[in-house]
């Protein structure tokens, strides 16, 4: 179906680290049964396309060899630029054209970046898949290898939905999916049990309905196979982040109820980060609050084109010696309270004079993210902080108030002494969020599935004149096309197919 895709399959082989089976015959000739009896004999042989996942998510030059296409985390940190709490400092660089929504369109490097990151890995997920017959294994480590393989895909739709498609009308409390609405093609494995008629027929922009459909049916098809299952690093998926990737999805598509589930789930057997740990850089995956991330080592670190480079004030990347300095926008920085430890992450309007890097010194410079010599920052992918936001924001959506204020509490109460609410509401959570997981990529998400536009350009603002824009919710300019490639190889997708785009600086 996507020729500029399928491409990626060679690099996978070139990933497996038992070159031996392949002499005799590729993974296009192994059934599920003779696959499993390779797994079994050498673990390695499975163990190392799954780790191709893994790989493929801190991969530089994903998509156009720009320093900000560093894997997903990549693909998050560019469209954070799109909303209002980063403010960009100091000298105008990296990130102009996403700051000012102007980077949307089919033949820009932006929508292929992201187009193929998520496409790429889920061409990998369905390769791992096509070792497995109709029957799921019985043997724990393949049952999970199987399990990270559905979960993934889950999560790439997850995120493809959102990017290339408004996904609701109205705006929060009365945001309403449209579940009619054109969204992104699904690619099958030969297990899914589709006919080259069926697949074929899904090629093209299906509805965000069937993607809902194909979603739910990957989640439902990971957990059982990932109870059990013993990872070998936070690397990897595993149930609780599962669970995870699960409550993300039923909290963009209204399911409140199960996402407050599966929030809770994830959050067994993980801990909050107390206020030293909270000032110590956010760049190692061994806390007990991170579930997911990426333990970086010096064969797989990358220098500026990385997200410490960018996010890191006081790193020697690009933020640190001034290159479009990330800080907090002024109008979040004030609503923090000066009893709230995570108030301390940002400089105050007088900046800190004695930071040892340029980017660090000024007003408002965002110093959540550390520094560690040879660039071995470890990624980030999902805290236990953010189940529990989660979980809130899904209780006070139902109404129930009273046991929203309770889970938030067990955050809050590592965060703020002073806070003691007896009840929280859907805006209050809305805010910790924005508080909680500044410059972790989640905040254009937050704004599509809310319905929420941006203003920069309120009185005392601090970001630049440049990028002092109001860009309202559902305007066009949020959208990203389909990219020049994929029209070109994909017949099912048409100019007609397109989305409407409009350069932010002209809406």
């Amino acid at each position: 179906m996507k020729k500029y895709i399928a491409i990626f399959a060679v690099s996978l082989l070139a990933l497996v680290s038992c070159e031996k089976q392949f002499e005799v015959k590729d993974s296009s000739r192994l059934s599920g049964t003779e696959a499993i009896a390779i797994a079994e004999e050498d673990p390695g042989f499975l163990s190392s396309y799954v780790n191709g996942f893994y790989s493929w998510m801190v991969q530089f030059n994903t998509g156009g060899g720009s320093h900000q296409d560093f894997g997903h985390l990549g693909c998050v940190y560019t469209l954070d630029m799109y909303g209002q709490d980063i403010a960009i400092c100091g000298t105008w660089n990296w990130g102009t054209y996403d700051i000012n929504h102007d980077y949307g369109a089919y033949n820009w490097t932006r929508p292929y970046q992201l187009w193929n990151f998520y496409y790429t890995l889920l061409k990998k997920c369905n390769e791992v898949i096509d070792f497995f017959g109709e029957e799921d294994p019985s043997d724990a480590t393949l049952r999970g290898y199987l399990g990270q393989a559905y979960a993934l895909r889950a999560f790439c739709y997850t995120y493809l939905i959102q990017i290339f498609q408004d996904p609701v009308t109205g705006t929060t409390p009365n945001a309403t999916l449209r579940t009619d609405a054109k969204a992104v093609p699904i690619v099958y494995s030969s297990r899914d049990g589709k006919t080259v008629e069926e697949a074929d027929a899904m090629s093209g922009r299906n509805t965000y309905a069937d993607l809902m459909e194909e979603i739910e049916r990957n989640i439902d098809l990971s957990l059982p196979l990932l109870e059990g299952y013993n990872r070998g690093s936070k690397n990897e998926v595993n149930y609780s982040v599962a669970q995870g990737i699960a409550a993300r999805y039923y909290l963009l598509t209204q399911q409140w109820d199960k996402a407050a589930s599966a929030a809770a789930a994830a959050q067994t057997g993980f801990d909050i980060m107390d206020r030293t740990r909270l000032m110590s850089g956010f760049m190692d995956v061994e806390d007990k609050e991170v579930l997911w991330g990426f333990n970086h080592t010096t064969e797989t670190m990358t220098s500026y084109a990385s997200f410490f480079s960018h996010m890191s004030n006081d790193s020697a990347g690009y933020g640190g010696v001034g290159q479009s300095v990330h800080c907090i926008d002024r109008s979040l920085y004030d609503q923090i309270p000066d009893t709230d430890y995570r108030k301390m992450l940002f400089n105050g309007p007088a900046g800190d004079a004695t930071a040892k890097q340029a980017g660090g010194k000024l007003p408002y410079a965002a110093r959540k993210f550390g520094y560690m010599a040879s660039w071995l920052q470890d990624y980030i992918y999902m805290r236990n902080a953010e189940m529990i936001l989660i979980q809130a924001e899904a209780q006070a959506r139902q109404g129930q108030n009273s046991a929203a204020a309770q889970t938030l509490g067990k955050l809050m109460n590592k965060r703020d002494p002073s806070w003691a609410s007896a009840s929280v509401s859907v805006d209050d959570v809305l805010l910790q969020r924005r508080i909680e997981l500044w410059g972790e990529g989640f905040e254009y998400f937050d704004l599509r599935r809310n319905g929420l536009g941006i203003n920069r350009k309120y009185e005392g603002t601090n970001h630049l004149a440049s990028a002092q824009y109001a860009f309202p919710a559902h305007a066009k300019s949020w959208n990203f096309q389909i990219p020049r490639q994929e029209l070109q190889n994909n017949t099912h997708i048409t100019d007609a197919d397109q989305n409407e785009w409009i350069t932010g600086t002209e809406e």
